[in-house]
């Protein structure tokens, strides 16, 4: 057991996690179940390592769904939410942490379809379970959160800028989520080591993640950053709604 959340705070809450079957996701959605939530597990194409982290966290006593998931395609996710009516009835805490687009293969628009348009799509379908008190909290990276004003390296701006544009659109949501009650946290970190992005950006631009860490002082690793994220999910939302992890003297605010 971590130490992360006091034990029993989220007793009786849900919480889901889109892209939760490994790291920040799966850290994070830990960290929810050792509080005491029941949990939804959310993957895309990895259901043998979903299904084996719900075993885990079972034996912490609450329940854990495992819902697959494309959140690019709509009736995909109103499926995933019905699910979790038909489980729980409610939700008292999203976290949208699934995104992507470095990935090889995909249409020209990917980055943008899931970054902007399936983070939209995942909270709408989802709001019909959240009631008074609960929480949503975005997942980004500095490199998205500040690239209108700090460029980012060529092989990250396209991720980059979708990222920000997600953020804008969640953010212009805002002021109807607190007519609701519901909060609503941007967290945002610099590279993680051990990330698929940084896996990805290690390998199209060798030595940039350890230029990173040498800017920054250090980079937080995977479980340091999912413990922000699940934190954000109890803790009061910022004034500014942001909650900024790790160095950021790198960056310049709008």
């Amino acid at each position: 057991m971590t130490d992360v959340l006091p034990a029993g705070s989220l007793a009786g809450k849900v919480a889901l996690v889109t892209g939760s079957s490994r790291g920040i996701g799966a850290d994070t959605v830990r960290y929810f179940a050792e509080a005491g939530a029941d949990v939804v597990i959310n993957f895309r194409n990895k259901a043998p390592r979903a299904e084996k982290l719900a075993a885990q966290l079972r034996e912490l006593g609450g329940r854990a769904l495992v819902v697959g998931a494309d959140l690019t395609d709509p009736a995909s996710v109103a499926e995933m939410f019905d699910q979790v009516r038909a489980e729980f009835g409610r939700l008292d805490v999203l976290v949208l942490n699934a995104s992507g687009g470095m990935e090889s293969g995909m249409a020209e628009d990917y980055a943008l379809t899931l970054n902007r348009d399936a983070q939209l799509s995942v909270l709408n379908t989802a709001l019909p379970l959240l009631g008074e008190g609960s929480r949503v909290v975005f997942v980004t990276s500095h490199q998205a959160h500040f690239i209108r004003t700090t460029p980012t390296m060529p092989e990250y701006e396209p991720v980059a800028l979708s990222k920000r544009a997600g953020e804008d659109a969640l953010r212009e949501l805002i002021p109807s989520l607190t007519e609701k009650g519901i909060g609503f946290t941007v967290v945002s970190g610099d590279m993680i080591e051990g990330t698929i992005t940084a896996t990805l950006l290690e390998r199209a631009n060798p030595g940039a993640i350890s230029a990173r860490r040498e800017d920054a002082g250090r980079l937080y690793n995977v479980s340091e950053f999912a413990a922000e994220v699940a934190q954000a999910a109890v803790d009061p939302v910022p004034t500014d709604n942001t909650r900024l992890v790790g160095d950021t003297t790198g960056f310049i605010a709008e």
